[in-house]
Order: structure tokens, then C-alpha cells, then sequence
């Protein structure tokens, strides 16, 4: 079954759809392609057309005659996540479209459930935001913000040494420090966080974007968990041995992330999971020479065995290597692909005074 934010169950009469777990050797689903190359032209793309109220109760929406779908934005387990617009008003979203029966297989529907209950539910500037759901023949399809930076997977290789910036980096986790703290106040883990797992959104800030492993402990009897989840490389010591976690275990994440930010892999890797393990389980982090030393302060602190010891958020957001690095937030800061509209914001702004102090004087004149 399938839920909505109300608690109402979306049946699959048919099945499909899922999370954004790599699966590279699914099939793409058949779904119609229209010529859209005009999307990725910048001067097409509006940011801030975003649909805030849906023209109709989510539940009416289809694929078929509410969409137009351009190309194909990356590729899970369970489904395919698309650049699309809606038809009626033109408004630019991602839609991850995710099939029934793979779910139903693969007994993934509580998972499912959860997420999109997690998901539908968030607002904040450093989360990709779901608009709303529907199903639609044997597929569940998410509304989603796009984020037109991709994956920071994909940035973080495309730089010189595939790794970051320490202004660059520090500046990224500043961010998901604050999308973690409205987390871990709505009482939810994230379990997850990796370079995977982040978008790029317009003015070049990150967003969490996948919630598949989420988990919210409000209402529980108690709000430590034992479920060992989440991907080899970033998984925290408490959940390799087997204990109880609670979500310090997002800290434990940041951290590995910071590290994978500023050398490009994560520290712990090795060929062999039993190896990782250990490497995990013993808290020895080994850097290249070219990590600074505040950097590698911040990365050992927040890297601590002991859940109770790590850095909280305001720690590491207030930590020397992030407040020295960090790049002041601008509303005027945009993507490369954005820069060259700048340029045209004085002329918009007169043009803007214009047409206002004309609708002045026509209202003073009645």
C-alpha cells in the first residue's frame, strides 16, 4: 500500500515505483518523450515558478495529460526521476516516477510508505521539497523540486582531484547542518546522507534529497533504533556493532561526507565489506597531507566513537574550519549556468518601478 499524508491508503491495482538506490541495469519505463530541449535553456528556466497550490486535488493528476516530460534526471532502484512541466501553467518539477510491481517484489511497501509520509511533510530551503503525489496506471508518481546543479556526486568528480574546496565544502555542510537540525526536531533520522543523496539547487546551495531510509521516532516507546541501514561507507559504529542508535548517527554521516568532500573518497573504504567494518569499528582516519589541520580537527570530533562525544549541529556549525571557510549566503549568488542573467536584474528592477508607480497613479486618479 501506499500513504498519503492524511493516512489514507493509495491501493497498487497495478504495481511500480521506488527509491533512488543505484540499480543501473533496470529498464527505463515506457513513458512518452516530448521535444523539451528548450527547458535546459536558461533563459526558459524561472526558479521561482514552482506550483505552491496544485491546480486540482493531487490525487487527479496523470502522467499522461498533466505533464510534459523532458529528459531523464537519474535512475534508482525502483524507478527513473524526470525533468518535467506541468501542462496547464508551464511550472518546472522533477517527477520520480516508481513501479508497483518492483515494490510489491521486493516487499518494499511499508519503506515507501514511510518515505513519502516523511517527505510530503518537509519544508525547509536545504531539503528538496514534494509537492505532492498521485497514482497513475502501476505507478506511483512524486512531485518534486528540481534542482537544475544535479548531484553533488556528480560536481564533487568533475573537480580538480574530484574533491572540494575547504570554502566549498565548508560551506555544504554548514547547510545540511541546519536541514539536520529541523530534522532531528521533527524527531527524524535521515540514516542516509551521502554525496548521492544531495542535489544542487539554483543559487549553487544543497539540498537532502532522498528520505528512502528515513525514519521518524516520535511516538515510539523509545526513540533508539537497531535496524542496520543506510550505505557501507558511511554506516556508524553503533550500527555495525549491532546497538541501539539514536540520530547522532546523521553526525557520524556529516562527518564521513566532510572527509569524502575535501580528499574524495570516504575514509573508511576498502575492497572488502568485513574490512570496512573494521576500519569503521577501530576510529583510525588516516589524511593526505594537503588536509588542513582545522579541517581534519572537525572530521576527528565529529568522528568519535562514542554517539555521546561527537559534535552536535551547533558545534560543528560554530567549529573553527566551517566559519573560517564558509561562503556568506546571497541571494544575488547563482549557479554558473544563471550568471549571465544578472546582468539584466537593474533593467527588470526599472521596469518594475515603472509599471508600479504607474499603477500608483491610476489608483490615486480614481
Amino acid at each position: 500500500m501506499f500513504a498519503n499524508s492524511n493516512g489514507n491508503k493509495l491501493k497498487p491495482s497495478a504495481p511500480g515505483n521506488g527509491t533512488n538506490a543505484v540499480a543501473p541495469n533496470k529498464a527505463v519505463p515506457n513513458i512518452p518523450e516530448m521535444d523539451l530541449s528548450h527547458i535546459d535553456k536558461t533563459q526558459w528556466y524561472d526558479p521561482r515558478r514552482i506550483p505552491k497550490q496544485p491546480v486540482k486535488p493531487w490525487h487527479e493528476w496523470r502522467l499522461s495529460k498533466d505533464f510534459e516530460i523532458g529528459k531523464p534526471l537519474g535512475e534508482g532502484k525502483f524507478g527513473h526521476v524526470y525533468l518535467a512541466r506541468t501542462a496547464r501553467d508551464k511550472r518546472y518539477v522533477a517527477l520520480k516516477v516508481i513501479h508497483s510491481k518492483q515494490i510489491e517484489e521486493d516487499r518494499m511497501e511499508h519503506q515507501i510508505n514511510r518515505e513519502t509520509d516523511i517527505h510530503i511533510d518537509l519544508d525547509h530551503p536545504n531539503i528538496i521539497k514534494m509537492y505532492g503525489y498521485f497514482r497513475d496506471a502501476d505507478k506511483i508518481v512524486y512531485v518534486l523540486e528540481y534542482a537544475p546543479g544535479g548531484e553533488v556526486y556528480t560536481e564533487l568528480l568533475r573537480q580538480p582531484g574530484q574533491r572540494f574546496s575547504d570554502q566549498r565544502a565548508a560551506t555544504y555542510i554548514c547547510q545540511l547542518t541546519h536541514a539536520l537540525d529541523y530534522l532531528h526536531q521533527k524527531k527524524i533520522m535521515h540514516r542516509d546522507i551521502k554525496p548521492e543523496n544531495l542535489l544542487i539547487g539554483f543559487r549553487g546551495e544543497i539540498k537532502m534529497a532522498d528520505f528512502g531510509w528515513s525514519i521518524k521516532t516520535a511516538g515510539h516507546s523509545t526513540h533508539r533504533r537497531k535496524t542496520m541501514c543506510g550505505t557501507l561507507d558511511y554506516l556508524p559504529p553503533e550500527m555495525v556493532n549491532g546497538r541501539a542508535y539514536d540520530e547522532k548517527v546523521d553526525l557520524w554521516c556529516l562527518g564521513v561526507l566532510t572527509y569524502e568532500f575535501l580528499v574524495g573518497k570516504p575514509p573508511f573504504e576498502t575492497n572488502h565489506r568485513d574490512d570496512t567494518y573494521r576500519k569503521i569499528t577501530s576510529g583510525h582516519i588516516e589524511f593526505p597531507s594537503y588536509v588542513q589541520t582545522d579541517a581534519r580537527s572537525f572530521i576527528v570530533n565529529i568522528l568519535n566513537l562514542d554517539p555521546t562525544q561527537r559534535l552536535n549541529l551547533r558545534e560543528a556549525r560554530l567549529h573553527q574550519w566551517v566559519t573560517k571557510n564558509k561562503i556568506p549566503e546571497s541571494k544575488e549568488r547563482y549557479l554558473p549556468m544563471f550568471e549571465k542573467m544578472k546582468s539584466l536584474l537593474p533593467v527588470l528592477k526599472g521596469r518594475y518601478e515603472e509599471a508600479a508607480e504607474i499603477s500608483r497613479s491610476v489608483y490615486n486618479q480614481k
